[in-house]
């Protein structure tokens, strides 16, 4: 009997830094834009200041997230630098140190000293900053900052998230827009925390429950404080 090979593995930590910028863009952009859709219709005004501040909060929002997660995710990206810089003037100075500190690192991990000496020494050969990127900083390919893919992730996610709500607000009865929105919103956010759950290998019913509770109590936040407001004015 011939034995297959083994089944390869799909595993989701390559997903982690695209699909962060996402999920924060999506949600962020249904739970802001139809918070403040909710905290305007609450005040009794009419749809055209409804649309009007859930258009404006489209754009800030979008420009905002992407600017936050360059500027955030660059942060990142100039310190990865600066310690693979600094490892590169390691290496050149002291290459027999570097050498010790990789075995001690493949050591602490459970290998026996002269395999892990072994170990380091072929890898080092095969790259030695690769080996202690990777080894020492943590850092690789697949966990890499990359500013611009993250900012434009967050701000494409932001808009159409936004735009959800601000077109139920649209085609709706003016007299319904706070319940429309409200549940529109609500069953929006349960089917992104759905999809990002699945996307990460999660729990679909964790990640569904968890953004629909902070959505729904951010809305009726805002309800609130537009009710409050508006009927001061």
């Amino acid at each position: 009997m011939t034995v297959g090979a083994p089944p390869m593995e799909s595993h989701k930590s390559h997903r982690i830094g695209w699909l962060r910028a996402a999920v924060l863009g999506a949600n962020d952009g249904i739970v802001s834009t139809s918070s403040l859709i909710v905290g305007v219709a609450a005040a009794e005004t009419g749809r055209s200041n409804i649309l009007i501040a859930g258009i404006a909060g489209l754009v800030a929002g979008a420009i905002s997230m992407a600017a936050g997660e360059y500027v955030s995710v660059s942060s990142q990206s100039d310190t990865e630098n600066a310690d693979l810089e600094l490892e590169k003037r390691e290496l050149a100075a002291t290459p027999d140190a570097e050498l010790k500190e990789l075995q001690e690192i493949y050591i602490a991990r459970g290998l026996e000293p002269t395999l892990a000496h072994q170990v380091a020494v072929q890898l080092t050969a095969a790259g030695a900053l690769s080996a202690h990127a990777r080894d020492e900083l943590g850092i690789s390919d697949k966990n890499a900052a990359r500013p611009v893919q993250a900012a434009l992730a967050s701000a494409a996610t932001f808009s159409v998230g936004a735009a959800l709500p601000l077109l139920t607000s649209a085609i709706v009865p003016t007299g319904r827009i706070i319940e429309m929105v409200s549940v529109l919103s609500l069953f929006f956010l349960a089917g992104l925390g759905m999809i990002a759950a699945r996307a990460g290998g999660a729990s679909v019913w964790r990640g569904a429950t968890r953004v629909t509770f902070w959505g729904a109590l951010a809305m009726a936040l805002t309800a609130l404080v537009g009710r409050l407001f508006g009927s001061v004015v």
